[in-house]
């Protein structure tokens, strides 16, 4: 039977956009800048804009009002089991907890750092890990969710990861990745971009997904 790619939903609608100056950010943009940033370090979430996020904290506006609209489509109930890789410092967990507090979340991110300053009431679900070899059982997670975090990885690298992400979830999982559908798109992605190794057309991103046995739901993020 052949494997058959889940659906292409943007569940981050109601996610706030921000403004991005993306001229400046691509004329100033150093290899030095995205060598630290990929790091994922203090210097990216918590130094200076130019090297990442120029600070990360928790406000209820970014994920508050997209949290109900995961649960609703993937009909989530207490006792539900979900894997945030890239967790950060675990801002989506703990409004997943908020919204209800019986769903069981586990969040892994590669930065010692974000996670030893992530958020107090979130951290002891969470620990540095791998998303490459994610240290957990077949079918242990009802929901598996990896946003912005995977093309941060090679080509070889994402397929390994998007394997594992197929492996770890017995039913739903969702992923977003940078991409473009176009040339414009493509040349404000490689202006914007500074941590991701893997930058794919749309239609390719989806033939990695085949290629992988990835079966999940994916959207795009796009500058």
């Amino acid at each position: 039977m052949l494997n058959r790619i889940g659906r292409e939903t943007d569940l981050l609608s109601k996610y706030p956009k921000a403004k991005r100056d993306i001229s400046k950010r691509g004329s100033t943009k150093t290899p030095e800048q995205q060598a630290l940033a990929r790091k994922f370090g203090k210097d990216f979430f918590d130094g200076d804009r130019s090297n990442g996020y120029g600070g990360y904290y928790y406000n209820e506006k970014f994920w508050v009002n997209t949290i109900p609209d995961f649960i609703r489509f993937y009909n989530l109930k207490d006792g539900d089991k979900i894997l945030d890789i890239g967790c950060g410092k675990g801002f989506m967990l703990y409004d997943f907890k908020k919204a209800n507090p019986k769903l069981e979340v586990v969040g892994i991110d590669i930065s010692d750092y974000a996670i030893e300053n992530a958020k107090p009431e979130i951290k002891k679900y969470l620990k540095t890990g791998d998303a490459k070899k994610l240290n957990y059982a077949d079918n242990t997670f009802d929901l598996v969710i990896s946003i912005t975090t995977i093309h941060n990885l090679d080509l070889k690298e994402c397929k390994e990861s998007l394997q594992e992400i197929e492996r770890v979830s017995k039913k739903y999982k969702f992923i977003t990745v940078d991409a473009y559908s176009n040339e414009k798109e493509q040349e404000l992605m490689n202006l914007w971009n500074l941590t991701a190794k893997t930058i794919l057309h749309t239609e390719e991103w989806k033939k990695l997904f085949l290629e992988s046995g990835y079966t999940g739901d994916f959207y795009w993020f796009k500058p």
